[in-house]
């Protein structure tokens, strides 16, 4: 009899537990989108590497060490979007963050043409920061 009474205990004690639901809310990511004019593009690495700066107040240093950041670029005014990094017309783009903004970085990925291509309309950027809380 009491292992009938311990099995019916344990049978309504997994059936009543199983029937909580607890509502769970994620991460708010922050999504900024910024346009980077021609004139902001300058060369440095001894004109290896087109580099763009943009400030980002909500990029502190507890994102930099904690959280993470996508970027993306886009050429036809946010159409669409390619993920960076990525390699297009023998160019390689990427990113770098830091406390307080973004920096997008053009180099050729050919070794034998060591110069960039600079961009010559305005490109669109989206950062993405994803959070942990």
């Amino acid at each position: 009899m009491k292992k009938l009474t311990i099995l019916m205990l344990c049978i309504a004690t997994l059936g009543l537990a199983s029937c909580k639901k607890d509502t769970i809310i994620g991460p708010q990511n922050i999504v900024i989108v910024r346009d980077i004019s021609p004139n902001q593009w300058s060369l440095i690495n001894n004109g290896e590497t087109y580099t763009a700066s943009l400030s980002i107040g909500e990029i502190d240093q507890y994102h930099v060490d904690n959280e993470g950041t996508l970027a993306y670029i886009s050429y036809n005014n946010g159409t669409s979007y390619i993920q960076m990094p990525f390699v297009y017309n023998v160019d390689a783009y990427s990113y770098e963050v830091y406390n307080g903004g973004v920096s997008i970085d053009i180099e050729s990925s050919d070794l034998q043409d060591r110069s960039p291509i600079k961009p010559t309309s305005s490109v669109r950027v989206k950062i993405v920061l994803v959070s942990t809380d």
